[in-house]
């Protein structure tokens, strides 16, 4: 079996998978629009940031497992990996200490102009006076949004500078929000009117993309700092531009709208360029700390996948099937019992959504849970039972909804 790792992977955890019995096809240069030429006769595909598209799953003859090692899969396509049914994985968490120290670092950048103390220093200039204009960080308000691992080990750092933490994701509620010594705003737009510092912490997602508007941005207090270290596409660019040159907020950023996908590119960014923006190159996971975390994480998963075939922290797998009733069969564990009873399922023109075989101590019965898309009648149920010599007992059980009852006066 192949795995082909199209990125910069530690030398020592390419021989780990090398150990699973994988033969290993280390590109971490061929660049993402040549993906889909890398990609036939692999099995396993390992990317970091690179953008795997439809052509991908188009071009694979043999591909079944996609990892993100990293946290987040808005790089792929998943709806296209869904259609041909390849698995993808990420690596949530494992980079979630890296991140949130950076975020950290821009909150003390920004307060301190730690970068423009550094630019006038070598620059033969000492300015004093000015660089002592700092708010400090203690005591002031910093609101989070997303209370995901990497929003909680800032919330935790934050903490320990004596800044009190107010947050809002759409699952916190009073008790979580208490445990993690927080306060909870009931939205987004509340969280930003407290906010001295807002920190994203969100992934992307057709709901969070465009979530931070205008509206949530001005609602920030006049010269409030604005943390991204999640993603360019939660905010509304045009206006955090806008805000940003007119010196409304200052603004700390490790991800760009357009930013490339190479390790080294040209790139102008217009924000990137005001006086109020610190921005860095997209490196919150990129410490040796976190990027062998997020290695060995790619080894477990593909070492399950391997050896088990189970996919840990697969994404898109449906969390429950359309399945509208399950079929038991209770059968003796031998050649071609399964197989005649799909038979006669098949010839019925039901169609057969989840299979799961137990055997039994000894090996001389098992029993069979099939997920089915209808429900079968009971001439199909009697022709399994006909085959006394090889099925023990069978049951249907009805998943459809129960029908509500009719409202008294009225129709349903």
């Amino acid at each position: 079996m192949k795995i082909l790792v199209a990125d910069a992977f530690p030398t020592e955890r390419l021989a780990d998978l090398a150990a699973l019995g994988l033969t290993v096809d280390h590109r971490p240069d061929v660049p993402a629009a040549a993906l889909a030429g890398a990609i036939p006769g692999a099995s396993i595909l390992v990317v970091r940031g690179k953008q795997v598209g439809a052509d991908v799953f188009a071009a694979a003859d043999a591909l079944s497992l996609v990892v993100r090692a990293g946290a987040g899969v808005n790089t792929i396509d998943v709806a296209a990996a869904s259609r041909v049914g390849v698995y993808v994985a990420n690596c949530p968490g494992q980079n979630a200490i890296a991140v949130a120290e950076l975020a950290i670092g821009l909150m003390v950048s920004l307060d301190r102009r730690i970068p423009d103390n550094v630019e006038r220093l070598r620059a033969g200039r000492w300015d004093k006076k000015r660089f002592s204009e700092a708010a400090g960080l203690f005591g002031r308000t910093l609101a989070v949004a997303g209370l995901g691992t990497i929003g909680r080990e800032t919330v935790r750092r934050a903490q320990a500078f004596g800044m009190r933490v107010v947050a809002w994701s759409r699952s916190l509620d009073e008790a979580r929000a208490s445990a993690l010594g927080v306060e909870r705003a009931p939205d987004l737009l509340s969280l930003a009117r407290q906010a001295d510092v807002l920190s994203l912490h969100l992934p992307l997602t057709k709901e969070t993309r465009g979530l931070v508007t205008r509206q949530v941005l001005e609602a920030l207090r006049p010269g409030a700092l604005l943390v991204n270290t999640a993603r360019a596409e939660l905010i509304d660019q045009a206006a955090l531009l806008e805000l940003a040159r007119a010196g409304r907020l200052r603004v700390g950023t490790d991800v760009h709208a357009g930013e490339p996908d190479k390790g080294q590119a040209d790139f102008a960014s217009e924000l990137a360029q005001l006086p109020g923006v610190y921005g860095t190159h997209h490196i919150g996971a990129s410490t040796a700390q976190a990027q062998d975390a997020i290695a060995g994480e790619t080894v477990r998963i593909v070492g399950a996948f391997v050896r088990e075939g189970a996919v840990p922290n697969c994404v898109n797998v449906a969390r429950s099937s359309p399945a509208r009733a399950r079929l038991v069969v209770r059968h003796f564990d031998k050649v071609g019992v399964l197989a005649n009873v799909l038979g006669a399922i098949r010839e019925a023109g039901i169609n057969v959504e989840e299979v799961q075989n137990t055997v039994f101590e000894g090996a001389q019965a098992a029993c069979c849970a099939i997920q089915l898309d209808e429900l079968p009648d009971a001439a199909l149920l009697e022709r399994i039972r006909a085959r006394r010599d090889e099925v023990i007992f069978v049951e249907c059980f009805d998943l459809s909804p129960p029908r509500r009852p009719p409202t008294a006066g009225g129709s349903t």
